[in-house]
C-alpha cells in the first residue's frame, strides 16, 4: 500500500509539473504572440466598435470607380434604451450566458487555443464570447490564426475593461448580421431586422419575435426566414427551431417562467412575417452589373476565407450549410470592412453598349401583354413578356469581359441573361464541335466534300432549312457558310469514330455530358440544359487565340483594406486547336460574313470587316437566335428569345435572325466609336507553317487522280480550288472521295460528273418517314431542338424529326428544349419558383391529317431564380405531333437551385452556382 501510494503522489506531482510547464509554454506563447499587437486607445476603441467602417469599393478595369458595395444592406444603429429587453435577454442566454460575469473572455478558451495552434488539433477555437464576437466584426479580419485569436482576446479583455456591458452588448446587436428582410435584402442591426421581418420597431418585439431575431446571427442564411428575392422560404422549419432553441435557454437561464415558456412556443411567428416588397435600387442602370461583380466577390472571398481556414473548397461546396457560412462571412467583409473590388470591364464599351440596347430594343419584336395570378399575394395583375437579350464582349487574348448586357430593363427582370441563363446554342454549336474538331483531326480541309442527301442512321433523319435536301456533295466551308444540317451531322458521325469530341468541349469550357455528345442531333445545338451566352464567347474566341482557350472572367483582383491581394485571377490556358486548325476555321467562318448566313452584316458594321468572321444560329420555331462574331481583338455573342417565365411559348419570328444581327452590328459599332483599339482591326493573322494549300478539284476536295468507271480506269480532272489543310496532304481522288454519303450517292455524283443529266444537285424536299433519333428520351433535348439556317434567313426548322402520328409529308417538331439558368459565376441568388411549361399543339405543314396532340409540362417546385437553393423539383412535357413546328415532345426540368422548366424552351429555369 505504501509503495502504491508513493508512486501515486510521484504521478501526481509530475502531472503538476508537466501541467505547469504546459500551460507556461502556452501562456509564454500568447505573450509573444501580443507583444506585437498594437491596443487601440478608448477613444479609437469606442468609434471602432461602435461605427461600421465604408464598404467596399467597385472598380471598373483601369481603377476606375463603379460604386460603393453599399446597395444590399440596411442598417440602422439605435441606442440601448430602443432595443427590446427580451431581444437582450435572448441574446445573452444564447450566444453568452457568462456574459455578465466573465472579462471579456473565458479563461479556457486561451488554454484551448494554445494547445490546439501548438499541437495541431483544432485549427480553430470555438466559444467565442459576446465581447470576443464584437471584435471580431469591428476590429478584425475573419483569419483564423492563432495570432488572430490572440489579438481577438488581448482587444476583448481591453474592451470588457473600458465599456460596460451594457455599452458592449448595444455595440454588439448593432453590428451583429441578421439575414434577409422582406425585400431580399441583407441586414445588420437589430433595428433592421425588426423592421425587415416583422415591421416593428426593436423595443416592441414579442419573446418570440425576439427569440427568432436573437437565433439568427449564429448562422443567418440559414435560419433567416426570406430568399434573395424577399419571398418567404417554403420551408422555414430551421429557423423557428432555433428559435425555440433560444426560448429554451431563456427558460433554462431563469429569464422566462414556464408559463412564458410554454406561450411563446405556440406563437405562430409564419403569420407575422412581412409579405415580399420591392428593395429600392441605388442605381437600376447599373444593376445587372453590381449584382453580377458583388456576387462574384461574395464566391472568391469566401473561397479565400475558406481555404485560410485549412479547408478543400470542394469539400465546401459539397456542404450547404457550410458553403452559406462561408458566404455570409465574406458578405459582412464586404460590406463592413472598405475592400476593393476590380474588375475587368470597361466602362466606356460597357456604357455603350447599353445605351445600342436602349436605342434599338423596342425593334427586337413583339412585347406579350397578359394576366396572371400573383402565387404570393393571389391577386391577378399584368405581366409583359418583351423579347430579351443576352450579350457579351470579351477580350479574345486574356478572356476579360469588357462588357454586356444582361437584359432589356433591370427594374422589371433582374436574370442575368449573358450569364445565368443557358439556351439551345442551334447552328452556332457547329464551329467548335464539329467543323474545328474535324479539321484539328486531319478529318477535312476547307474544300473537302461532305454528303447532303436523304440519311438514316437508325432512326435518325436529318434535313437542311425549309425541310430540303440538297442532293450534292457540299464543300465543307460552303456547308457551314450555309449552314446546311446533313453535312454536319454526317461529319460528326464521322468525327466521333476518330476522336471523343468530349475533350475538345472540356477544353472549351463547354461542359457537355457524354450522353448529349453521344447523340448525332448535337452537332445541331441539341442539348439537354443548353449554354450561356458567357460560354458561347469564350469557345468561340479560342479560334483568334491561335487555338488556346482561356476562361473568360470579370473579377481581376480583391484587396484588403490594407492593400493585401486575396484574389487574383490567373489565366488558364488549354490549347483546344492547334494554331493551323485556327488559321482555316477563321479563313471558313469568314464565308460565314461574307456569302453566308451573316452576309447581311458588312452593310450595317461601321468598321472595317475585313478580318471580322462569325456563326448564326437558331433553334427550332425561331425560340433562340444567336450571333457570335470575332475579329482579332474581341469576340462578342449576342442571344435574343423570350423568357416564357409563365409557361407561354411566345417565340420570335423568321426575321429574327435579321434582327439579331443588325442588333450585334449596332452594339459592336457602340462599343467600337467608344474603345476602337480593343478590336484590334490593325492585327493580322500569320499563316502558320503547317497550313498546307493544296490545289483539288471542286467537285471532288481532292487532288487530279482516277477512279474504276464502268469498268474502265478513268482520269478525273476538272476546276481547281486551293483547300486548306491542317499539316496534312490529301491522297489523290478516289470514288469515295466524301465524308458521308452511300454507293448509291457516289453513283449519282460520278454519273453526273461524267455528262449525265440524273438529278444531282437539285433540292428537294424531305418526304421520307418522320422519325427521330432513337438514343434521344422523351423529355430530352436532342437534334430535335436544333435549327439551321440558309441564305439570308436564318432556318426555323429543326434539322431532324419527331416521331409522332402523321401522316403528311413534312414534319419539324420541337424537341421542348430544356431552359435553364446556371451560376457559372458564383452565387446562391434567388430561390426559383415553378413553372408551368406546355408543349403547344402540332401544327399540320404537310398534305396529311394533323394528329397533333397538346403537349403539357408539369410544374416544377424549382422554376426561374437567378442563385440560391430550392427544393428540386421537376418538370416534365409530352406531346404529339403530325406536322407543325411545335408540336412538343416535351422537355423534363429538374430544379437545382431555382428549379428548371420542363415543356417548352425558356431561359428562366434552373439556377446553379459553380
Amino acid at each position: 500500500m505504501a509503495a502504491a501510494r508513493t508512486i501515486c503522489i510521484r504521478l501526481l506531482a509530475a502531472a503538476i509539473v508537466i501541467g505547469g510547464l504546459g500551460m507556461g509554454m502556452v501562456l509564454g506563447y500568447f505573450g509573444a504572440l501580443v507583444q506585437t499587437v498594437k491596443v487601440p486607445t478608448r477613444s479609437t476603441l469606442t468609434k471602432q466598435i461602435n461605427t461600421t467602417t465604408q464598404s467596399s469599393q467597385l472598380y471598373y478595369a483601369d481603377n476606375v470607380k463603379m460604386m460603393n458595395f453599399n446597395t444590399d444592406l440596411r442598417r440602422t444603429p439605435v441606442a440601448s434604451k430602443a432595443i427590446s429587453p427580451w431581444l437582450k435577454k435572448a441574446i445573452v442566454a444564447t450566444e453568452d450566458e457568462n456574459f455578465y460575469v466573465h472579462s471579456g473572455v473565458v479563461p479556457k478558451a486561451l488554454i484551448r487555443a494554445g494547445v490546439g495552434d501548438i499541437t495541431g488539433i483544432g485549427g480553430q477555437t470555438g466559444g467565442s464570447t459576446l465581447t470576443q464576437q464584437l471584435v471580431k466584426m469591428q476590429l478584425l479580419s475573419s483569419e483564423t490564426t492563432f495570432k488572430r485569436k490572440a489579438s481577438e482576446i488581448l482587444l476583448a479583455s481591453r474592451i470588457d475593461k473600458f465599456f460596460s456591458k451594457e455599452e458592449i452588448l448595444r455595440a454588439y446587436l448593432n453590428a451583429a448580421t441578421f439575414g434577409r428582410n422582406n425585400k431580399g435584402e441583407n441586414v445588420a442591426r437589430v433595428e433592421e431586422a425588426a423592421l425587415g421581418l416583422f415591421g416593428k420597431h426593436a423595443n416592441h418585439l414579442s419573446i418570440a419575435q425576439a427569440a427568432f431575431i436573437a437565433g439568427l446571427p449564429q448562422s443567418p442564411s440559414v435560419y433567416t426566414p426570406y430568399t434573395q428575392t424577399g419571398t418567404l422560404k417554403k420551408n422555414l422549419s430551421a429557423g423557428i427551431d432555433r428559435k425555440n432553441t433560444v426560448l429554451f435557454r431563456m427558460y433554462r437561464a431563469g429569464v422566462l417562467t414556464n408559463k412564458q415558456y410554454q406561450s411563446a412556443k405556440k406563437e405562430d411567428l409564419k403569420s407575422e412575417f412581412l409579405a415580399k416588397a420591392t428593395p429600392e435600387r441605388t442605381d437600376s442602370k447599373l444593376g445587372y452589373l453590381y449584382d453580377l461583380i458583388s456576387d462574384q466577390a461574395v464566391y472568391y472571398l469566401a473561397q479565400y476565407l475558406a481555404k485560410n481556414d485549412g479547408l478543400k473548397w470542394a469539400t465546401v461546396r459539397q456542404h450547404n450549410d457550410t458553403y452559406a457560412e462561408y458566404r455570409q462571412r465574406a458578405l459582412t467583409l464586404l460590406t463592413t470592412k472598405n475592400y476593393q473590388v476590380h474588375s475587368t470591364i470597361n466602362k466606356p464599351v460597357y456604357d455603350a453598349m447599353q445605351t445600342a440596347m436602349n436605342q434599338y430594343g423596342d425593334y427586337l419584336g413583339t412585347t406579350h401583354s397578359y394576366t396572371v395570378t400573383n402565387p404570393t399575394t393571389g391577386k391577378e395583375e399584368t405581366v409583359t413578356e418583351p423579347v430579351q437579350n443576352g450579350m457579351i464582349l470579351l477580350n479574345n487574348q486574356t478572356g476579360a469581359v469588357l462588357g454586356f448586357i444582361g437584359g432589356r430593363n433591370y427594374s422589371e427582370n433582374q436574370s442575368n441573361h449573358a450569364f445565368y441563363t443557358y439556351r439551345s446554342p442551334g447552328s452556332s454549336i457547329k464551329p467548335y464541335l464539329v467543323y474545328g474538331p474535324a479539321v484539328d483531326q486531319k478529318l477535312i480541309g476547307t474544300e473537302s466534300q461532305i454528303a447532303d442527301f436523304e440519311v438514316n442512321y437508325n432512326g435518325y433523319s436529318p434535313s437542311d432549312y425549309g425541310s430540303t435536301i440538297q442532293n450534292r456533295f457540299i464543300s465543307a466551308k460552303e456547308a457551314l457558310a450555309q449552314s446546311y444540317n446533313i453535312p454536319a451531322v454526317n461529319l460528326y458521325k464521322e468525327l466521333r469514330t476518330k476522336t471523343n469530341p468530349k475533350t475538345y468541349m472540356d477544353n472549351l469550357g463547354v461542359p457537355l455530358t457524354d450522353k448529349e455528345l453521344s447523340r448525332l442531333g448535337v452537332a445541331l445545338g441539341g442539348t439537354d440544359n443548353g449554354i450561356s451566352v458567357q460560354q458561347e464567347a469564350s469557345a468561340f474566341s479560342t479560334f483568334a487565340n491561335e487555338g488556346a482557350h482561356t476562361d473568360s472572367f470579370v473579377i481581376d483582383k480583391i484587396e484588403t483594406p490594407t492593400g493585401q491581394v486575396v484574389y487574383q485571377h490567373h489565366a488558364e490556358k488549354k490549347q483546344a486547336f492547334t494554331a493551323a486548325t485556327s488559321y482555316i476555321m477563321r479563313d471558313m467562318l469568314r464565308n460565314v460574313v461574307t456569302q453566308g448566313t451573316a452576309a447581311s452584316l458588312s452593310y450595317q458594321v461601321n468598321f472595317d470587316t475585313s478580318s471580322l468572321y462569325g456563326k448564326t444560329g437558331t433553334s427550332n420555331d425561331n425560340k433562340d437566335v444567336w450571333f457570335v462574331g470575332s475579329t482579332p481583338g474581341v469576340t462578342m455573342a449576342s442571344w435574343i428569345g423570350y423568357d416564357n417565365f409563365w409557361g407561354h411559348s411566345y417565340n420570335l419570328n423568321d426575321s429574327g435572325t435579321n434582327i439579331n444581327q443588325a442588333l450585334w452590328a449596332r452594339v459592336a459599332n457602340a462599343a467600337y466609336a467608344a474603345d476602337p483599339k480593343v478590336f484590334q482591326l490593325d492585327k493580322t493573322f500569320k499563316k502558320p507553317d503547317t497550313v498546307k494549300s493544296v490545289s483539288v478539284l471542286a467537285k471532288t476536295g481532292l487532288p487530279a487522280g482516277s477512279i474504276t468507271y464502268k469498268g474502265s480506269r478513268t482520269s478525273v480532272s476538272g476546276n481547281t480550288v486551293t483547300s486548306l489543310f491542317n499539316n496534312f496532304t490529301p491522297a489523290a481522288t478516289s470514288f469515295t472521295f466524301g465524308i458521308g454519303g452511300t454507293t448509291k450517292n457516289y453513283n449519282l455524283f460520278w454519273a453526273n460528273f461524267f455528262g449525265a443529266k440524273n438529278g444531282y444537285g437539285t433540292v428537294t424536299k424531305y418526304t421520307g418517314e418522320t422519325i427521330r433519333d432513337p438514343n434521344d428520351k422523351v423529355g430530352d433535348v436532342s437534334a430535335a431542338n436544333a435549327t439551321d439556317e440558309s441564305g439570308s434567313e436564318e432556318s426555323n426548322d429543326v434539322g431532324s424529326s419527331w416521331q409522332g402520328n402523321q401522316s403528311g409529308n413534312t414534319n419539324q417538331q420541337d424537341s421542348g428544349s430544356t431552359g435553364t439558368t446556371q451560376n457559372q459565376n458564383p452565387s446562391t441568388g434567388n430561390t426559383g419558383q415553378g413553372q408551368t411549361n406546355q408543349g403547344q399543339t402540332g401544327q399540320n405543314q404537310g398534305q396529311g391529317t394533323n394528329t397533333g396532340q397538346t403537349g403539357n409540362g408539369q410544374t416544377g417546385s424549382g422554376g426561374t431564380g437567378s442563385g440560391g437553393t430550392s427544393t428540386p423539383g421537376t418538370g416534365t412535357g409530352t406531346g404529339q405531333g403530325s406536322g407543325g413546328s411545335t408540336g412538343d415532345s416535351g422537355g423534363t426540368g429538374t430544379g437545382q437551385s431555382g428549379g428548371q422548366s420542363g415543356g417548352n424552351n425558356n431561359s428562366g429555369g434552373q439556377q446553379q452556382s459553380p
